[in-house]
């Protein structure tokens, strides 16, 4: 290698250290720019609660990114983990100052349909065991659905790719109740249900059902049949064939269906909480609209969107984990 190829080399390798410095000052400066004006600038209506919080949590985020930035100066690690948040950290308090800016600053947005940030804040702080109860029953109705409804499609899917016989009988009824929503059968469910709480479940799991049947179905009848003429040729019998063939190489579209179905299950998690439970997020939603309490409305979907977001994030860590050999056949 030349000296001039070993100097380009070298520039390259500063090249995303100086973007995160730089990132990183921008993103201190305006979360600094926010704190000042959700202290000094006059709000149109009242004094929320947790306006002093609010930029103090700014503040907060001011001197960990400026801590990093510090850090980043000796550390390649942490320039490697965190620089690409550096749009984020950057685009966060622009849309946190613009959302202060047409709620309790300017009153564009009129209260109490349209919430400042510090309201939400300050139900977080205030309501956080109400809250903490409603999401917690919240993640078992959701598990047990997901669970029953991922395991009862996987089966169905599977059986329905490997054998012909099968696939005749469930097919016309994967062809009848997959297009319904969920939600439509609420009456029904309620009355065939001994509980509230099994209609529900029952609800969360169809909905995960169909997606995971039909791309199950879809992997395992895609498999390549070279793989199976190998296995056969070396003396595999079915069983074999099922779960060390068809079923590994069906496993990326497996996932593909674990994330539409768990889409699917939190928009009919909240219907069916609205229906008789008596905690949960959907019932924290109606009984926030009921009075009129936004803040708390808009707090309990944030909370929602959050824990979608972790539960997918989390299912494409055990993905990468589980299919660790296909990475380099498949695009991830």
């Amino acid at each position: 290698m030349s000296s001039v190829d070993l100097v380009v080399d070298l520039e390259r390798s500063k090249l995303p250290a100086r973007i995160f410095w730089l990132q990183g000052v921008v993103a201190a400066v305006v979360w600094f720019v926010a704190a000042l004006l959700i202290v000094y600038l006059p709000n149109a209506t009242r004094l929320w609660p947790m306006t002093q919080g609010l930029a103090n949590l700014c503040l907060i985020m001011t001197g960990l990114i400026l801590l990093a930035v510090v850090t980043g100066r000796w550390s390649r690690r942490v320039v490697t983990r965190t620089h690409t948040l550096g749009p984020w950290l950057i685009a966060l308090p622009i849309l946190l100052t613009i959302w202060e800016l047409l709620t309790a600053k300017f009153g564009v947005l009129p209260v109490p349909f349209f919430a400042p940030p510090q309201a939400l804040l300050d139900v977080y702080v205030e309501d956080w065991p109400r809250l903490a109860d409603s999401l917690f029953h919240s993640a078992i109705l959701l598990g047990s659905g997901v669970a029953v409804g991922a395991l009862t499609g996987f089966i169905a899917g599977v059986a329905i790719g490997w054998s012909r016989s099968i696939g005749y009988w469930l097919h016309p009824v994967l062809r009848i109740l997959g297009p319904v929503p969920s939600t439509a059968l609420l009456p029904l469910c309620f009355f065939l249900f001994p509980s509230s709480w099994s209609a529900s479940v029952f609800l969360i799991a169809l909905a995960t059902w169909f997606p995971v049947t039909v791309l199950t179905w879809s992997g395992v009848s895609s498999v390549d049949k070279a793989y199976y003429d190998v296995a056969r040729t070396l003396g595999a019998k079915q069983g074999f064939l099922i779960f060390k063939v068809a079923i590994p190489a069906a496993l990326p579209h497996v996932f593909v269906g674990l994330f539409m179905g768990l889409g699917a299950s939190f928009s009919t998690l909240v219907v069916a909480e609205m229906m008789g439970v008596k905690s949960g997020i959907g019932w924290y939603l109606q009984w926030a609209q009921g009075w009129a309490a936004y803040a708390n409305m808009y707090a309990a979907l944030l909370i929602m969107a959050l824990a979608c977001s972790g539960l997918i994030s989390a299912l494409f860590l055990i993905r990468d984990r589980l299919l660790a050999w296909q990475e380099g056949a498949m695009k991830w």
